[in-house]
């Protein structure tokens, strides 16, 4: 496991960009931490690598944000995913089997259906700008 701090948004930006360079099409990565925490910020970071012409933004209420690249960055927002059909409806399954970067916030709410190798990245809120982001290393 990593374990970084990081002190403002462009550092954690930085740090998406960097573990992004670690990922391959079909990785699913959880991310967890409440709101504000920077998961947004990472992702963003994550697409600078992967696709840097993406205007990435929270999926809050979109649900999903599918932001193209080779693999495709495809941004999850689990929040008020509450159960299988939910699930399903929102294509998380056929973007895992068609090779894309997954990346789900929120990730508690879909825990028993994330796929055992899923990557996990912890956020917790140090002080107002800090963070502490422990990241899984690939297996």
């Amino acid at each position: 496991m990593k374990i970084i701090e990081t002190h403002a948004v462009a550092e954690t930006e930085a740090a998406g960009k960097v573990f992004a360079e670690t990922v391959s099409g079909g990785d699913v990565i959880a991310l967890y931490g409440g709101l504000g925490m920077g998961k947004t910020a990472f992702v963003r970071g994550m697409a600078q690598t992967l696709c840097p012409d993406a205007e990435v933004s929270s999926p809050t209420f979109a649900i999903v944000n599918d932001y193209g690249g080779r693999p495709p960055l495809v941004h999850f927002d689990m929040y008020r995913i509450s159960g299988w059909e939910d699930l399903e409806t929102t294509g998380f399954f056929e973007y895992i089997d068609q090779g894309a970067v997954v990346v789900t916030e929120w990730s508690e709410n879909i825990e028993g259906a994330l796929p055992p190798e899923t990557r996990r990245v912890r956020f917790t809120r140090l002080s107002d700008t800090d963070r502490r982001i422990e990241m899984e290393e690939p297996q």
